[in-house]
């Protein structure tokens, strides 16, 4: 059984910084200017890149591009 938006914890927002949390406590953060999901709140460690519909990636697309990285690792 894979990763769902359900195992991800959103833990608010901080100077434009999204940051969720997986049950085992790993973050991953998005700043709307962003096209990547990072595991460092400066954006430095790009961990997941996001397949955006626009020019700017959604909140929606970076939960789903966390959920995706998350299921590559199983």
């Amino acid at each position: 059984m894979g990763y769902s938006i359900k195992d991800i914890i959103y833990q608010g927002e901080k100077s434009g910084v999204h940051n969720w949390q997986t049950l085992s406590g790993q973050n991953y953060y998005w700043h709307p200017d962003w096209l990547h999901i990072a595991e460092d709140l400066t954006g430095h460690k790009a961990t997941a890149h996001i397949q955006a519909d626009g020019d700017k990636a959604t909140q929606s697309e970076a939960e789903q591009a966390i959920v995706k990285h998350l299921n590559r690792g199983k």
